[in-house]
């Protein structure tokens, strides 16, 4: 059984994730930041793509000492297991996704990654192979599902969320949605990706919940079923 897919992201009020140079901007505070860390406690998986990687560097570990108690407790790793969505295998081997913390990392290759590459690879992570020139990301959630990963929470980029979406693969979205205006038509927006055409494509959500959080505003979604993502998944 695939895993329940949850995206979380935090955005700027024109729905812009960084600059049209890619670099982070601090969009959310303290609170918000807590809220994502009890997130990434509860779930088995943290999912990223490569360029969230390639721009950003991030470990994706449990930062609060009470999160990772909580992990401890319940007889779990300190972190949860880190996924590197990553079709050519281009994540640095000094990538902190690699080296910060304990716990399984996996990094996600197509056919197409290169062998020296991906068997360097294998010294620090588990490397899975689905898909001949991309990732194909519904046959990765199977392969997580066989190894009894059943909550997977991804945090971006937009290109690997609209990926999840376009395969009918996410359940629930956490958009936190931030008091400034990035601006720019070429900074990246939480979905990315080609975008969908039609209005049977769109994909249709319900609002589940909204939270003042500081400055912003934190909405939670349920993405509802289509026909257009039944097919795909």
């Amino acid at each position: 059984m695939r895993p329940y897919v949850v995206v979380n992201v935090a955005m700027s009020a024109d729905g812009k994730i960084s600059t049209r140079e890619r670099r982070q901007v601090k969009i959310s505070g303290s609170q918000d930041f807590a809220r994502v860390d009890r997130l990434k406690a509860g779930s088995d998986a943290v999912v990223v793509g490569i360029g969230t990687v390639l721009a950003d560097d991030p470990s994706l570990t449990v930062k609060g000492e009470e999160c990772r108690q909580y992990r401890k407790n319940r007889g779990l790793c300190e972190h949860p297991v880190r996924i590197v969505v990553d079709s050519r295998a281009r994540i640095p081997l000094t990538a902190s996704i690699l080296h910060k913390g304990s716990g399984l990392r996996i990094i996600a290759v197509s056919e197409k990654a290169d062998p020296k590459k991906v068997a360097d690879l294998k010294n620090s992570a588990t490397v899975i192979v689905a898909g001949d020139d991309t990732v194909n990301l519904a046959a990765l959630m199977d392969e997580l599902g066989k190894m009894s990963i059943q909550r997977v929470m991804v945090e971006g980029g937009g290109e690997l969320i609209a990926g999840m979406i376009q395969a009918g693969l996410v359940d629930e979205i956490y958009t936190y949605i931030g008091n400034l205006v990035i601006g720019g038509r070429d900074a990246p927006t939480f979905v990315d990706g080609e975008g969908f055409l039609t209005l049977d494509e769109f994909p249709r959500l319900t609002l589940i919940e909204e939270t003042r959080i500081e400055s912003g505003i934190l909405l939670h979604w349920k993405v509802e079923r289509s026909k257009h993502s039944e097919k795909n998944s």
